[in-house]
């Protein structure tokens, strides 16, 4: 068994990586605003906590200069905190900026019953905000559950009208 101090360099940044990338994957995502974006809003964490953000893929690299943490092949998200997941071809964390980016074939799920599919999307960990951008010339797709009850702010089976009468006017014909 070869110890820690016998590893070639590469292998120790490796090592270091691997055990680096779960804390720096603790933050948010975000990307340049475009034309042709949708935006969505997700619950927002209460201040001052930490929660675990989960990304895996079948590579990862740090860079600690820029401080982005880039993920990429076959990349699942994992949010429990916001209820969010998703899957993408690519995956970067921007901690300074504190923004994820979503590329390729992206689809989120959030809340388990809403829905974004988009080329990339960009997810702002502070604001709770997602903006989706489609290839070009195509379109973003998104799902949402709507409850019709908060829609008409009534209750069910009230007699109120949803619209307010129309007015009479007493002017010649």
């Amino acid at each position: 068994m070869m110890l820690h101090y016998q590893l070639p360099q590469f292998h120790k940044r490796r090592l270091g990586l691997a055990l680096m990338l779960p804390v720096v994957l603790l933050g948010a995502m975000t990307f340049p605003p475009q034309l042709q974006r949708a935006t969505a809003q997700t619950p927002q964490a209460s201040a001052g906590q930490n929660r675990p953000l989960y990304i895996r893929g079948k590579q990862q690299e740090y860079n600690s200069k820029t401080q982005v943490a880039t993920v990429r092949g076959d990349v699942e998200l994992s949010y429990p905190g916001r209820g969010i997941q998703a899957t993408a071809a690519q995956a970067q964390y921007f901690t300074r900026e504190r923004q994820i980016v979503l590329s390729g074939n992206v689809y989120v799920l959030q809340q388990g019953s809403n829905s974004i599919k988009a080329e990339t999307v960009t997810y702002l960990i502070d604001e709770g905000r997602f903006v989706a951008t489609p290839k070009q010339g195509r379109q973003v797709e998104s799902i949402y559950m709507v409850n019709d009850n908060q829609v008409n702010n009534q209750a069910p089976g009230s007699s109120a009208p949803a619209t307010a009468p129309l007015k009479k006017t007493n002017q010649p014909r």
